[in-house]
Formats: C-alpha cells, structure tokens, sequence
C-alpha cells in the first residue's frame, strides 16, 4: 500500500526556537510558513514538520500524491482510497471523507498505543 511521502509532525511551544534548534542538526525550510506557525525542514530523506499550536500531539503525517520534497507526483493512491483499504483491514478510520471524489482531504487513525497518524492529501 502507498501511503505517500512520509514526514514526522512536531508539536512545538515556540516555532523560532525548534527551527533553530533543528537547523543546528541540518534541516533546512522546504515549505511551510512561520509567521503563520508552520514550517516543514528537510534533511537528505528525512522531512519533520514544525507546529505550534495546532496539535495537541507529535503524528506521523503521510502525504499522498507528493514525494519527498513536496513535488507532485503523476500516480498515487488517493487518500479516499487509502481510507477503504485500511477500513477493510479492520483499522477505525472514522467517518467518510466527505470532500468531493477528488483533490485535497484528509483523515487520522490510531495506532494501538494512541498515536495519531495523518493521511493528509494536498491535491
């Protein structure tokens, strides 16, 4: 199963001081906006993504349709479809999706210990 470009989602207190502070290990910004209290940072195959106050957890985030460095790729698993397959395994997905049929979505699960996981769908 796809599931998409895979990154770490940081709950952070203060978005300057985790930059800097991950910078230090050499992250760099691949997208995201600090102003606004997001920030993706990349490091050769390993994404983190910064975020102050709009989590109450650390979560694993899957993207589906973008590779590791957020360039959209031409053939993917749509989340929608990520979500029917994981609900068939016996996984709780919660409700539908109900966006339109395609483009942007998202939808988190939980592993058996509550650790939340994003599939979160940009295209």
């Amino acid at each position: 199963m796809d599931l998409g470009a895979f990154s770490i989602s940081l709950t952070v207190r203060d978005i300057h001081a985790s930059q800097d502070f991950y910078a230090k290990l050499g992250f760099t910004p691949l997208g995201g906006d600090i102003d606004q209290n997001w920030l993706i940072l990349k490091n050769g195959d390993c994404t983190i993504g910064l975020f102050q106050g709009m989590f109450e957890r650390n979560m694993l985030t899957f993207n589906p349709g973008w590779d590791g460095s957020a360039g959209e790729l031409d053939s993917f698993t749509d989340v929608r479809e990520l979500q029917r397959k994981l609900r068939e395994s016996g996984i709780d997905v919660g409700d539908d999706i109900v966006e339109p049929d395609a483009g942007p979505a998202s939808f988190t699960i939980q592993d058996p210990d509550g650790n939340p996981i994003l599939f979160d769908q940009h295209r």
